[in-house]
């Protein structure tokens, strides 16, 4: 046989072919790449452990929240002065001084402490029993007896007809002055007190 071809292979060889050349196992190409190829297992558990605190963290802030507890209320929200009587006047008491009982109540929240008690009227002294400052618990009454003296009757006021006691009240929210209109009888027993010791002074 003549020419030129290609040359068959033998009986019982066959050719060489690319494919059957086993080949060496590739390499990444890169320094990122070969730095990923040796740490890949560590790199895959970061990636799984930030996975994971990613789906904690979400789950975390789509839970339900606790609605926030009701801010404390203001002393004077919670606490009532009324006028309970005049009573008679405490021992070395002088003619003319006028002494009456009036009841402070708190009726929630944290105690109340009254840091000062005073009435706004010229011509008048005012003392208490008990002196401010004094506390009062949450759901209690305090007695208070408050003695007024007329000091100058000039002065002093006539016909009230809406007197007041000023009142600094302070609790863990706050501190506030309040001014207590304590009502008609209040009005009427102080009135005629006031004429009473004026009365008897001018005699």
């Amino acid at each position: 046989m003549s020419g030129a071809g290609p040359v068959e292979p033998g009986e019982g060889t066959h050719a060489w072919d690319d494919t059957d050349m086993p080949r060496p196992p590739g390499r990444p190409r890169g320094r990122l790449a070969r730095r990923y190829h040796r740490h890949r297992s560590a790199v895959l558990g970061c990636a799984a452990a930030l996975a994971v605190l990613a789906g904690s963290g979400y789950l975390y802030a789509g839970r339900p929240r606790q609605p926030p507890p009701p801010p404390l209320p203001y002393p004077v929200q919670v606490v009532d002065l009324v006028y309970l009587d005049a009573v008679p006047g405490p021992g070395g008491a002088e003619p003319g001084d006028f002494s009456f009982a009036v009841l402070l109540s708190v009726r929630s929240g944290r105690p109340v402490t009254v840091t000062r008690l005073a009435q706004p009227y010229d011509g008048l002294a005012m003392t208490s029993s008990p002196t401010a400052p004094f506390q009062t618990k949450s759901h209690s009454a305090r007695k208070i007896i408050v003695t007024l003296r007329v000091t100058e009757c000039e002065k002093a006021p006539r016909n009230l007809g809406l007197p007041f006691l000023d009142v600094t009240l302070r609790n863990a929210r706050a501190i506030q002055a309040h001014s207590f209109i304590l009502g008609s009888r209040y009005a009427r027993d102080l009135s005629q007190a006031l004429q009473a010791a004026c009365d008897q002074d001018s005699g």
